[in-house]
């Protein structure tokens, strides 16, 4: 017997959209559209159009796609015609493949919050999808507050599936919209639905995470016989979010009874780069992507523990539930002060160090390490310091250049609208090819905004350095964290700098100082030189 279809419907475009400090350009959404649909998603709900000129705009410019493209809307409005309703009609007016409108199922929405009959719910319903089939396009009702719904009155949330089913729905979306709904309940309630005689190749699943539970919610409709699964990209979505599709793709291609049961549309080469759409979505959102994210976090498989590192240069499944390569990820054995020989060996080995076990030169790494976190460096997350140290007491860190000196200045003072604003200016000399260079940069963008003081200090930095210069024309900061590691007038400063180039890789450096430009200087430099040294410029 073959293996069932499982349909994957994303809602990134539109309901990650609804995410507080979220907001696309069109030209946003049709990169990430292109994204989603070489991953392999089935359907792609692109937006709402006529509800604001981007998602209009989208729906004019979006090319073909090998996904279904769906447009998102509501049902008609009582006292409307679907012939006649405006709303309804920009919906459809997008010319997408498909349509899902979302209408109550829960007898209190409708009479409280629409206002209208339980009866008048159903026939707006029923006609509403009848219009979008007679269109030829295919038609998914999306079931608001099912859940709750059905709990409340079994019967009429039925009777709304019902009526989009018989008006020619693909798809009738069971919807837990306020995100409450336990994975047991979802299980017992889908298969009562489909017991009922709701087919189950026709039921999807819609969760929310405001338990941190829309990812068993999802699998548990899937267990009880719903086949197709609606979430976000990252698990984007209102308040807590949506089921997260980076945690349920890898989950169904990977991890049994779900491998050998079903088959999606996205194909194991696809399921690779999954960790590289992760981390363009968070891009785009200009926002740092969180680590300890299952699957595709730079924390997944990241192992700190001597013993677990130990056993990982055995056999990695000993610490390791897949392998991080199936879904573009990486193993990380991060340098602490748990550290052991274990650790420390892997760690050199994936950065092309290669160390027999006994080496003096590994005690002394161990030590240093010890030594430096005792005054409040952190090497756990900031494994490209780790690596220049270790190279440094190996001997076979190349000086590159030496700073000479540097400076910043800060300044307020009155722009041309009589506002204060602050400007700051960098100097950094350094040597380099045996010339001393002097760059000035200030801290102001194209916009006229002010980036501050590590901001003017990372553009002088990389502003000349001669030979090398051309090694780190792509690199840029992405993410600054300061972190002050001891109280009162003996208060020191960590700073964690994140960088990263134009290849998508990410490398984190760090400095320690009670002075916070000094400590921000050391990470801005261990950054500098682990991206020549990676840049194989010794």
């Amino acid at each position: 017997m073959g293996r069932e279809r499982l349909w994957l419907y994303d809602t990134t475009l539109r309901d990650g959209q609804q995410t507080q400090g979220v907001q696309f350009s069109t030209a946003e959404k049709l990169k990430i559209a292109a994204a989603l649909d070489a991953l392999g998603v089935d359907h792609i709900e692109g937006g709402w159009p006529g509800a604001n000129p981007t998602d209009s705009a989208f729906f004019a410019e979006v090319g073909r796609t090998r996904a279904v493209m769906t447009a998102f809307g509501m049902t008609k409005r009582a006292g409307y015609s679907a012939e006649n309703d405006d709303v309804l009609a920009a919906v459809m007016n997008a010319g997408t493949a498909a349509v899902c409108l979302v209408g109550k199922s829960h007898d209190f929405h409708v009479t409280t919050a629409l206002g209208i009959t339980l009866e008048e719910n159903v026939g707006n319903i029923g006609a509403s999808v009848a219009h979008v089939v007679a269109s030829g396009r295919e038609a998914l009702f999306d079931a608001e507050h099912f859940f709750d719904g059905y709990k409340a009155n079994p019967e009429y949330a039925l009777t709304c599936l019902r009526a989009a089913l018989e008006a020619g729905a693909r798809w009738v979306v069971l919807c837990d919209t306020n995100g409450g709904t336990l994975p047991q309940e979802i299980g017992r309630i889908v298969a009562e639905v489909i017991a009922s005689g709701v087919p189950g190749d026709r039921v999807g699943i819609h969760t929310h995470n405001d338990t941190e539970m829309a990812v068993a919610g999802s699998l548990a409709a899937v267990d009880a016989g719903a086949r197709q699964i609606q979430g976000t990209l990252n698990g984007l979505g209102e308040r807590c979010g949506n089921a997260n599709l980076t945690a349920i793709i890898p989950t169904l291609l990977l991890k049994e009874p779900y491998a050998s049961r079903f088959e999606t549309g996205v194909t194991q080469e696809a399921l690779e780069g999954l960790t590289r759409v992760s981390r363009m979505l968070d891009d785009v959102l200009n926002r740092v992507p969180m680590k300890q994210v299952a699957y595709v976090g730079a924390s997944a498989f990241a192992h700190k523990a001597g013993l677990h590192a130990s056993a990982i240069l055995k056999d990695p499944t000993t610490y390791e539930h897949v392998d991080p390569a199936l879904v573009g990820n990486r193993r990380v054995i991060p340098m602490s002060n748990q550290a052991g020989q274990s650790n420390l060996r892997r760690r050199l080995a994936e950065a092309g160090l290669e160390v027999q076990p006994g080496d003096p030169a590994l005690a002394r790494i161990l030590e240093r390490v010890k030594a430096r976190e005792a005054e409040g460096y952190s090497y756990d997350t900031a494994q490209a310091s780790f690596e220049l140290l270790a190279r440094d007491e190996l001997g076979c860190l190349p000086e590159f250049f030496e700073v000479k000196r540097y400076r910043v200045t800060v300044e307020r003072r009155k722009n041309k609208y009589d506002r204060m604003v602050s400007l700051s200016e960098a100097v950094v000399v350094v040597k380099v090819d045996g010339e001393k260079k002097l760059s000035v940069s200030e801290s102001m963008d194209e916009e006229g905004n002010d980036r501050g003081p590590v901001n003017a200090l990372s553009k002088a930095l990389a502003k000349d350095l001669g030979s090398y210069q051309h090694l780190i024309e792509d690199m840029r900061l992405v993410d600054f964290k300061v972190r002050i590691t001891q109280g009162g007038t003996e208060a020191v400063t960590r700073v964690i700098i994140d960088s990263e180039d134009s290849s998508g890789r990410r490398w984190a450096t760090v400095g320690v100082s009670a002075n916070i430009v000094d400590a921000s200087f050391e990470a801005l430099l261990d950054a500098v030189r682990w991206k020549l040294v990676r840049a194989g410029a010794a």
